[in-house]
């Protein structure tokens, strides 16, 4: 029972639209209903941008530090209890499945970025330092959002092999792929904009 009511409290808080509920409170716009319509950092600072600039910057930082935390304080909390290593990876898969799909907002959600690295950096963490590398690479080379975090991604598969080929304890990459699974399938439509050179360029 203990277990279960952890696993609700890591869906519900990885469910908390940070990014909808502070352009919603500090800009007045509801960024479901413009841009991408994705409740993420990324939009924020496109649709905020739109009416206060100074203000959208600041807002998507928030945001990503927020949606980073929902997942890395629960984690790290549990992890400084000494809870199983299996219950830690079971409650990542649940923050990042909380922010993709929000029980919030009828199970519509982010592409789950910046709370998957929440809870990878605590598990993780040399694999999210070299994925967030390649993500600030091409980022500042491309500038476009999704091309850099689909690479993070790629690069944070391949260095859990490398760094992490037999994973301590639980002895398995089934909830690294599950979540890399999540986010991929999020990402689905910006990746059919990269392949016809549509996507948005964050500037």
């Amino acid at each position: 029972m203990e277990n279960l009511i952890i696993y609700a409290i890591a869906y519900c808080l990885g469910s908390v639209p940070f990014g909808l509920i502070l352009a919603k409170i500090f800009a007045n716009v509801n960024i479901q209903n413009q841009g991408s319509k994705n409740i993420g950092a990324t939009n924020v600072l496109r649709v905020v941008k739109q009416y206060n600039p100074i203000l959208a910057k600041k807002l998507a930082i928030v945001t990503v530090i927020l949606d980073f935390a929902k997942a890395a304080l629960p984690l790290l909390v549990l992890k400084f209890l000494n809870y199983d290593l299996n219950l830690l990876w079971s409650v990542a898969v649940l923050a990042v499945l909380g922010h993709c799909y929000s029980i919030y907002l009828f199970f519509e959600g982010g592409k789950g970025i910046a709370t998957g690295a929440g809870a990878m950096i605590v598990l993780l963490p040399l694999e999210v330092i070299t994925a967030f590398i390649i993500w600030f690479v091409v980022g500042k080379v491309f500038k476009i959002s999704s091309l850099a975090s689909l690479l993070a991604l790629l690069t944070f598969i391949i260095s859990s092999f490398i760094f992490n080929y037999n994973m301590e304890i639980i002895n398995t990459h089934a909830p690294v792929f599950i979540i890399a699974f999540i986010i991929f399938y999020k990402h689905i439509p910006n990746i059919k904009r990269l392949i016809f050179k549509e996507e948005c360029k964050v500037i």
